[in-house]
């Protein structure tokens, strides 16, 4: 079996990121980039599914500039296989990435695509139910589980009232939630072997793809500071002011 794993780069996590004085977007000059947490969970998803003996090949796909490869690479490191990167040097839409994604499963076909269930950048959790529109594939997502059974994946989900179980006909689309594992870290001899694996660079002309927009931002603004806090003098005010002031109640 096959496993495609989309990953995309995306600020740290840990950087603070600031809003450009004119509201356009987000400045990101000199700001550390990493990969998307979630698909670094689906990396490592598709890596002990490999180790389990249940595939045999993991394909990370990125599409972005031509500085994405650096997150290619550190899914190389972790353990995959091979890279593409499908160079796009302007912002692309979840649209667009399904639609892009779509043309590389039509050409590796992989019986399985493990991906993040959203971005940390725009959080917009749509690519993974939109490629599995696309493909009329069927479709797990917010995995805390993934279990593969033959020709079937029984895929645990994480909703509002609980855990759902799903079972899915592969090939099949998961996305993956925050306690589906722990990613590990790539340790110095494989970051170097990650250097000699092969990645493959292709554009959305060549996969005859459209990746204009379809949205406008029309305004990006902080959020607004913090107020201080206050102290009450009984529970019955607590209550009255989340009531009537917060309106939570």
């Amino acid at each position: 079996m096959k496993i495609l794993v989309p990953v995309k780069r995306v600020v740290d996590f840990n950087v603070k990121v600031r809003v450009k004085p004119d509201g356009s977007g987000v400045d990101l000059d000199n700001v550390k980039m990493a990969m998307n947490p979630f698909d670094e969970i689906a990396v490592e998803e598709a890596l002990r599914l490999k180790e389990a003996g249940q595939a045999e090949e993991i394909v990370v796909v990125s599409i972005g500039p031509a500085a994405a490869i650096d997150t290619i690479r550190t899914a190389l490191a972790m353990g995959a296989d091979r890279g593409i990167l499908v160079r796009a040097d302007q912002p692309v839409e979840p649209l667009g990435v399904a639609k892009a994604l779509k043309a590389v499963v039509a050409k590796e076909e992989p019986t399985l695509v493990i991906l993040g269930k959203q971005a940390i950048d725009d959080d917009c959790n749509q690519t993974g139910q939109m490629l599995a529109a696309l493909l009329g594939w069927p479709q797990g997502t917010f995995a805390s589980k993934v279990v593969i059974d033959g020709e079937t994946v029984t895929v645990t989900r994480e909703i509002d009232g609980g855990l759902e179980t799903v079972r899915l006909t592969l090939p099949a689309v998961v996305t993956t939630d925050l306690r589906l594992n722990e990613p590990r870290y790539a340790s110095l001899p494989n970051i170097m072997r990650s250097k000699k694996k092969p990645v493959d660079e292709t554009t959305a002309e060549e996969l005859g793809v459209d990746l204009a927009p379809r949205l406008q931002v029309l305004k990006v603004e902080a959020p607004p500071a913090r107020g201080g806090g206050v102290r009450v003098a009984s529970p019955a005010e607590l209550v009255d002011k989340l009531k009537n002031e917060a309106g939570v109640l």
